[in-house]
């Protein structure tokens, strides 16, 4: 007896579930406000009904399926909230979801366990850099789509993806993080508190950070001096008499210091070693010379525009050649006040634009830059 009963309640619990659903498939449909307010609750008490590990029925699957395409932004945003950590929602709706505006696909990127790698990619592909930080933020990302934020490029992205300590990350990846470290500053500290970061990678990581950072590399890491100078001063040697000997250029041979500065320069550059990172470390040794011929050879500029760039009235055509040849414009402003120590306080501060042309790509930076000194005879 008691077995038939349980039987009858469970007939009448599906009977009633099934009803219940049928219902809100008609609200779903229904583009009245009071309907949508109703489908809204009745969703909510279904969520909460659903117990772990369950399958949603092919009815509420298709309900929510009608709601994302038909339904207003509030009740998207709705849905994204309810369905975010759910094991049982449909695997289509979710995918949708992740691509709608960010507020909306934020809590399923962030949580769903339904997205797969695939969907993340598609993310990454079709949707907005919003989307891709969410991406990079996501907890146990596989090395895949790690690798992918990374191919990217995108700066925002790949910080994020440097604070994510729980994404896949493989050795070479975070060599790549590193290497990249050297043009987007915002990388820096989260990759020294980064679980995977090794030693070398560190001594890496050593040479374009500030003080503060060096410190907490210093805590975690033994970081071996000696070597750690050698790999900064790879091209710039002092020598007895107080000048800088190139490698592989004996002191003899010359004896002028700025030709011994542009054969640096021109060894570098052959090598394929002359980089923005050399430009800087020129400028902080207080070889205002040496940066000049280095920066003139890397954006092929005549070194006559260089040396106009810096007694102009306004850092802007400084700041134009140094994005040209990849200085970070976050790094302009400390290679901006070394120089005017250097150079009698030139360029000034006035503002011609200057402000303005923060955002400009390299190829962009490089044509302003040849534009504004184009009436200078080289």
């Amino acid at each position: 007896m008691t077995a038939v009963v349980k039987l009858q309640s469970h007939r009448s619990s599906d009977t009633e579930t099934l009803s219940s659903a049928q219902h809100l498939l008609e609200l779903a449909r229904s583009k009245h406000v009071d309907d949508r307010r109703r489908l809204l609750l009745g969703i909510a008490a279904l969520c909460d009904a659903t117990p772990p590990g369950a399958e949603a029925s092919p009815i509420l699957g298709e309900i929510f399926m009608v709601i994302a395409r038909q339904a207003e932004r509030e009740i998207r945003k709705a849905l994204s909230d309810s369905l975010a950590a759910a094991e049982w929602a449909p695997p289509a709706l979710i995918a949708m979801l992740a691509l709608d505006e960010i507020e909306i696909a934020r809590p399923v990127i962030a949580r769903s366990p339904l997205l797969k790698d695939q969907d993340l990619l598609r993310v990454l592909v079709e949707a907005t850099i919003e989307h891709q930080i969410e991406v990079a933020r996501r907890p146990h990302i596989s090395g895949r789509v790690a690798d992918a934020i990374i191919d990217r490029g995108e700066p925002a992205s790949l910080t994020a993806l440097a604070g994510n300590k729980t994404a896949e990350v493989s050795d070479d990846a975070l060599g790549r993080l590193v290497e990249q470290s050297r043009r987007i500053a915002a990388l820096r500290a989260p990759l020294t508190r980064h679980p995977r970061l090794n030693d070398a990678l560190a001594t890496q990581l050593y040479q374009w950070v500030g003080q503060s950072l060096r410190e907490a590399i210093g805590e975690r890491f033994r970081v071996d001096e000696s070597k750690l100078v050698e790999a900064i001063d790879t091209v710039v040697r002092p020598t007895p008499s107080g000048g800088a000997e190139p490698l592989g250029i004996a002191a003899a041979d010359v004896t002028d210091p700025e030709e011994m500065e542009r054969r640096l320069v021109a060894k570098l550059q052959s090598s394929g070693q002359l980089r923005a990172g050399f430009l800087i470390r020129a400028v902080r040794e207080q070889r205002l010379s040496l940066f000049e011929h280095g920066i003139a050879a890397l954006g092929g500029f005549p070194i006559t525009h260089i040396r106009a760039a810096i007694v102009r009235p306004s850092p802007d055509a400084l700041f134009l050649a140094c994005a040209a040849v990849g200085i970070d414009r976050a790094v302009f402003p400390a290679v901006l006040d070394e120089i005017r120590k250097l150079n009698g306080g030139w360029p000034g501060d006035g503002d011609e634009g200057y402000a303005g042309r923060l955002t400009l790509p390299p190829s962009a930076a490089m044509r302003e830059f040849r534009a504004l000194m184009g009436h200078i005879g080289s």
